[in-house]
């Protein structure tokens, strides 16, 4: 696939280098600082008895989480890098890469990025190695190609939001079936925000031969296949409330009924009314928060009631 030529985006901006401000929105700094929680937690709260603040300051644990943001940040710049000209139009405020920062220093960056990533990774064991040079790979693939494709690159991003949540595990094999859970609720909810997305960002996709889902099949059909997999997650959400109450963690399965299946429902009553632009874009962002609630439940699973 040929690169987006230059002379078909704004041109460079020269504003001051290193800018805080461009880099932040370069790597999406709120998504990496939620990564970074959601490991924390699946490390302190769901792997060990009780709540274990001191394995976080480890240097294990540490490199872990360097390695997979270090990759994670380097997919978010060869997404930008390869989206210049449909990020014209559909984000125009917020386009980067070959704006405010040079698409070759771009690349550079994320080569350098995934590399470090990659070693990081190697550094604690083989297997960590690979899933962090999995991941950057398909991350690649999912800024080149996949996002262009109907569902394939939903599911992609899916399966590389679930490997973050489980990465701990794959480090420490404790065999903790909750973190199997929670890595498979982070599947299906980015699955969702995914496709609304590819709906919100339909202008600029169809005009640069993208095939997402809502151009291929419709919105309407979009919005039956995004159901599915919310309806899906409603119920792993139900079954794990009624879990927490019958092993008497109350606040956890209240906290699960409350803060994350309440707003599931209020997300499909919204998906179903949804027709403009900016119901989507408000959906991604409602998305978000429930993706946070549930992250923060981690922080329940050890407190009793």
């Amino acid at each position: 696939m040929t690169s987006p030529a230059s002379s078909a985006v704004p041109p460079p901006v020269a504003g001051p280098p290193g800018s805080g401000r461009q880099l932040a929105r370069l790597i999406r700094l709120p998504n990496l600082l939620l990564m970074a929680l959601a490991l924390m937690l699946v490390q302190a709260c769901l792997l060990t008895p009780g709540f274990d603040g001191a394995s976080l300051l480890h240097w294990h644990f540490g490199l872990l989480a360097l390695g997979a943001l270090l990759v994670a940040a380097a997919g978010y710049i060869i997404n930008d890098y390869y989206d210049v000209k449909i990020d014209a139009i559909n984000r125009p405020e917020r386009l980067v890469v070959g704006r405010a920062i040079n698409r070759r220093h771009a690349i550079l960056a994320h080569l350098v990025l995934s590399g470090m990533g990659v070693v990081a990774g190697l550094v604690l064991s083989p297997l960590i190695g690979l899933v962090n040079l999995g991941s950057a790979l398909l991350l690649w693939g999912y800024s080149a190609r996949f996002k262009r494709l109907p569902l394939v690159g939903n599911l992609s991003i899916a399966t590389l939001t679930a490997a973050l949540v489980l990465l701990p595990e794959l480090w420490v094999r404790t065999g903790h079936t909750a973190v199997w859970v929670y890595a498979l609720a982070a599947f299906l909810l980015t699955v969702v925000r995914e496709i609304i997305k590819d709906v919100e960002d339909m202008r600029g996709d169809a005009q640069h031969d993208c095939r997402t889902l809502p151009i291929a099949w419709g919105v309407a059909r979009t919005k039956w296949v995004t159901g599915f997999f919310l309806v899906c997650l409603a119920v792993l959400v139900a079954a794990a409330a009624g879990q927490a109450w019958y092993a008497g963690r109350l606040l956890l399965g209240g906290w699960l009924l409350l803060a994350v299946l309440l707003p599931l429902a209020v997300l499909g009553r919204r998906l179903i009314r949804a027709d403009r632009k900016r119901h989507f874009s408000h959906l991604s962002t409602w998305c978000k928060w429930i993706m946070l609630a549930g992250v923060l439940s981690m922080i329940l699973f050890v407190v009793k009631p």
